[in-house]
């Protein structure tokens, strides 16, 4: 079983790099809702807040991930850089995200949606329906994975 390590302040800081290199390569994230009895995982498009501390989505209010979320907000979502050859082993950084799912509403919204649309101009016009809901996971710890069994912990206070 791999070793988690707590780091000192001179790396938290390299740490946070690299989340916020990976969040730019990367445009989706594997979020991972639960109904009471069993979990629940869905592909989403993301943008990330500069200082990390949420990871911003949008999903239509009729999904069985938007009931899940308003019934129990504790969530997960995975971003990763794999791309399917056995260099991934070594090379491949895994990131998963813990932390409270809710919806941005009113002026809350204004900032996060243009972030998102920025990433995603494409979906504009489901950003905008009024049966879409725009969440933010808000962050309370990231674990990054690398390098097949190297596991940091990185809690989102300690991100400056």
């Amino acid at each position: 079983m791999p070793q988690q390590k707590q780091y000192c302040p001179k790396d938290r800081e390299q740490l946070a790099s690299q989340l916020r290199c990976l969040f730019q390569q990367q445009s989706h994230l594997v979020l991972a809702t639960h109904d009471g009895t069993a979990p629940y995982t869905s592909l989403m498009a993301f943008a990330a807040a500069a200082d990390l501390d949420r990871l911003f989505f949008v999903t239509s209010r009729a999904t069985h991930k938007y009931s899940n979320m308003a019934a129990h907000n504790q969530v997960s979502a995975l971003i990763d850089n794999r791309t399917n050859r056995s260099a991934d082993f070594q090379s491949a950084l895994a990131v998963t995200a813990l932390g409270q799912a809710r919806e941005l509403l009113g002026k809350d919204k204004n900032g996060p949606l243009a972030l998102f649309l920025q990433r995603h101009p494409e979906l504009e016009p489901f950003c905008l329906a009024p049966s879409s809901a725009l969440m933010a996971l808000m962050v309370r710890r990231y674990i990054l994975v690398g390098r097949f069994d190297e596991v940091h912990l990185l809690d989102i206070e300690t991100i400056a």
